[in-house]
């Protein structure tokens, strides 16, 4: 199956670099989310500039980058390892867009959808995590770290404690934390974002 992996994960890795929130705020007439707020092409900037309109739709659209490969991986049969690989690429492609001069967004919400592709409950828990950190801390960032810093541990247990396909999400989840290095030294200082109701 070479040809049909690599054949996937170029794919993947295209569609993961398609930018739903320039693409979004270019279709509201909203500024560009690279020059406004954090700077960040993600759905939590794009609700500083746009609103929650232009969030929940550019939430979606991050979302599906990382869902549709995986579901579509897995219809034609590549087993849970070789999904999560396809999983790497849009994420990946989120992060460093090559449609984009490869700076893009953070990529929680494209590992999201990612998870939820995997596996239901995988992605509902990762969800789930966020929602009440988020509820009780009231910073986003720091929700989606925590929530990151816990899916190795019940992606294994509920991936029937597959080992590789671990390894690699924990690689995801690595670069996550990188991603939003300048958000850890916001927290670290008290100076992040809280969530606005």
């Amino acid at each position: 199956m070479l040809p049909e992996f690599s054949f996937a994960i170029i794919l993947s890795y295209l569609i993961g670099s398609i930018s739903t929130a320039i693409l979004v705020c270019k279709a509201l007439n909203l500024p560009d989310p690279r020059t406004q707020g954090s700077n960040n092409p993600g759905a939590t900037n794009v609700l500083r500039i746009g609103g929650k309109k232009a969030a929940a739709i550019t939430l979606v659209g991050d979302g599906l980058k990382g869902a549709l490969p995986v579901a579509i991986a897995l219809y034609v049969g590549f087993d849970l390892t070789d999904a999560t690989w396809v999983a790497l690429a849009a994420f990946l492609g989120h992060v460093y867009p090559i449609f984009f001069g490869f700076k893009g967004g953070k990529g929680v919400a494209t590992f999201l959808g990612g998870l939820f592709a995997l596996g239901l409950t995988i992605g509902a828990s990762f969800a789930l995590i966020w929602v009440f950190v988020a509820k009780v801390l009231k910073i986003s960032s720091l929700s989606a770290l925590i929530a990151t810093l816990l899916t190795p541990v019940f992606f294994f247990y509920l991936s029937n404690n597959n080992l590789h396909a671990t390894y690699i999400i924990t690689i995801i989840c690595l670069w996550i934390f990188y991603t939003h290095r300048s958000n850890i030294k916001r927290i670290l200082s008290g100076r992040e974002d809280s969530i606005k109701s």
